[in-house]
């Protein structure tokens, strides 16, 4: 007795290379890189570059502020009218030791400015550089203490000639010297103005060293 026998024939599903064991799938998604911080990177570059800007024209309003403040302390001279052949009435700023110290403080403060503008053009060019910028912080703290101690003691002999003092029996010298007093009084404004100008550096930079 002879059976005739089937043959099956089971159809194999070509392998996708793409694939990965059976019953699972490989997946062909990329990975996201990370995202680069390109726009704060670039608004930070130009934050620091316009600081560095206000930089260099604040230091020119401080350099010509102390050059007027030595300046007009440095030509304040006054002789009255009236004198005789022995008696000569005359006032100066190098009469009064504050004021000399007033002229040759705010020269130190206009040659600094000068000697610093190079670094603050540093500055603009390399707006990222620490090492220019804490520089300019400390010596314009320097030259702010300076400013400021020269300004307020020369304020102070102003305000005596403008008032005087009637317990020391100081008169006030401003009722005969008008035109010395004005001129004194121009230096001391331009000082306070140096004042400010520092300040106003010191947060630039504080702000710019702030932001590395």
């Amino acid at each position: 007795m002879t059976k005739n026998s089937e043959s099956t024939a089971i159809d194999v599903a070509p392998e996708n290379p793409n694939s990965g064991p059976i019953g699972k799938k490989k997946s062909t998604t990329p990975l996201l890189a990370a995202p680069v911080p390109v726009r704060q990177d670039r608004g930070t570059h130009r934050m620091k570059r316009g600081l560095a800007i206000f930089d260099f024209v604040l230091r020119i309003g401080a350099l010509a502020a102390a050059l007027a403040a030595a300046a007009a302390m440095g030509t304040s001279d006054e002789t009255l009218p009236f004198f005789t052949q022995f008696f000569q009435f005359e006032a100066s700023y190098d009469d009064l030791p504050t004021f000399q110290f007033f002229v040759i403080a705010m020269g130190i403060v206009a040659g600094y400015v000068v000697l610093s503008i190079p670094f603050s053009i540093v500055c603009i060019v390399r707006p990222h550089a620490v090492g220019p910028r804490l520089l300019l912080l400390i010596l314009d703290s320097v030259a702010l203490t300076l400013t400021t101690v020269a300004a307020g003691a020369a304020a102070a002999v102003v305000s005596l000639a403008h008032s005087g003092n009637s317990s020391t029996n100081w008169l006030a010298i401003c009722n005969q010297f008008g035109d010395f007093c004005q001129q004194a009084s121009g230096a001391v404004i331009g000082s306070f103005a140096a004042v400010l100008l520092f300040l106003l550096l010191i947060l630039f930079s504080a702000l710019s060293l702030k932001h590395h």
